[in-house]
């Protein structure tokens, strides 16, 4: 079973799925799970750092696989770009930044990019830069992002901007994605395609420790907020306007309420977030997934979710055997 469109044409792959590039969690084994399942591994190349890429890459073995980056930590390492584009990937994509001073050299390797966006001038800005694929992301996404827009309400603007100014260019829809349902209306909103995070981060091949596995399969929806109390702590200099999306807690909560605080007891907040993660105290330490956390029971091998979510959504489209 197979559901077929422009985007599993454009990338010759069998099902319109992609796996987010997620920093430290899609590394190489689920980057080719999710390929040989017939989707699209997007290996994460995270915040630079290049022993973990190339081992990453190794722990692919050889997969069809392509690249994420955060585009304003890529600007500080972009020897970085020239390692991945020697691989001849299928696509690399850039979020989060600028992608007019990597666009032209990925374009010039050959490969075609993919911009991650929040809002419709992103989109503008990616179409101005020659974005092959669109990835319009709403604030349920897990993980960074911006909270200025819904998936539900993105993708179809985006869609339809994509129609008039660039009718090649495919869009895919992010943020909320888990299962189906989720892949059967991004594609009645007029994707092409999904791209899915916090699904695959509850996959068996993910980074991810089986505690932070438990604690994520043990929250509600409800319990995700948008903060900037993460990177505040882990002393990541995000750029304004981006925040993350992640299970709250009472630690977190407190910080969150109090910013300028956080920032005069800063030591003593950054020490306990350290102790926290060392001891894998999810009272303090949490885990970076989105709304959809609330849909998901089990952690499961990446070949059953792309599977499951298949097999769905071609009965909700009445598209079987498309």
């Amino acid at each position: 079973m197979t559901l077929h469109t422009r985007l599993t044409d454009f990338l010759a792959i069998r099902h319109p799925i992609l796996l987010a590039p997620m920093a430290m969690v899609s590394g190489g084994r689920l980057a080719a799970a999710v390929t040989a399942a017939g989707g699209l591994g997007l290996l994460g190349g995270g915040y630079g750092d290049a022993a973990w890429l190339r081992s990453e890459m190794a722990q692919a073995g050889g997969a069809r696989v392509g690249y994420g980056f955060i585009t304003w930590s890529l600007a500080q390492a972009p020897e970085l770009l020239d390692t991945v584009l020697a691989q001849q990937p299928p696509t690399v994509m850039l979020s989060f930044g600028d992608l007019a001073p990597f666009a032209d050299r990925i374009h010039r390797a050959g490969v075609p990019v993919t911009a991650q966006v929040q809002t419709l001038a992103q989109a503008q800005r990616a179409l101005d830069a020659g974005a092959d694929i669109i990835v319009a992301q709403g604030g349920e996404a897990g993980g960074h992002g911006m909270s200025v827009r819904s998936t539900f309400t993105l993708v179809p603007e985006v869609v339809d901007l994509v129609a008039a100014r660039a009718p090649a260019t495919l869009v895919v829809a992010a943020g909320g994605v888990a299962d189906g349902r989720g892949l059967a209306a991004a594609l009645a909103l007029g994707a092409d395609g999904v791209l899915v995070g916090t699904r695959f981060w509850a996959a068996a091949e993910a980074l991810v420790s089986a505690g932070a596995h438990r604690r994520a399969i043990a929250a509600g929806g409800d319990e995700t907020i948008r903060t900037e109390v993460f990177d505040v702590v882990r002393q990541r200099d995000w750029p304004k306007g981006f925040d993350l999306r992640l299970v709250s807690n009472a630690w977190i909560q407190r910080w969150h309420d109090s910013p300028d605080e956080l920032l005069a007891r800063l030591p003593e907040a950054v020490t306990a977030y350290r102790e926290g993660v060392a001891a894998e105290d999810f009272d303090v330490d949490t885990v970076l997934v989105g709304e959809a956390v609330g849909l998901i029971r089990e952690v499961r091998p990446a070949a059953d979710i792309v599977t499951a979510m298949v097999r769905d959504a071609a009965r909700i489209l009445n598209r079987a055997g498309d």
